[in-house]
């Protein structure tokens, strides 16, 4: 899979608007992932379940327990978005509507 990048859509005139942050969809396909200080990364997560180290902040998007990944403690569970497509559908989506909200 190419990079996506979830940018675009808040771009005007070569200046990033603000991203909304979008909960994800909570699925029963979902995979979970004990997290542990010092060896997990959300880069490395997005690697193993979708093939791009790049759709970390997906992973990051379906905890908002969670400000940021550093916030997690010792083996508090991760909830991993899966299957992808289905995830990133639900998104842009979701992105779509604040787009026509903020316009």
């Amino acid at each position: 899979m190419g990079y996506i990048s979830r940018y675009n859509a808040f771009t005007r005139n070569n200046e990033l608007k603000t991203l909304p942050i979008i909960d994800i969809l909570e699925q029963n396909t979902d995979k979970f992932e004990s997290y542990i200080v010092g060896v997990t990364r959300f880069d490395k997560l997005a690697f193993k379940y979708y093939g791009d180290a790049t759709l970390g902040w997906l992973i990051n998007y379906a905890n908002p327990k969670y400000q940021m990944e550093f916030d997690f403690q010792d083996i508090d569970i991760i909830r991993i978005p899966f299957p992808l497509d289905s995830a990133l559908e639900y998104y842009f989506i979701q992105t779509e509507k604040e787009i026509n909200v903020l316009s």
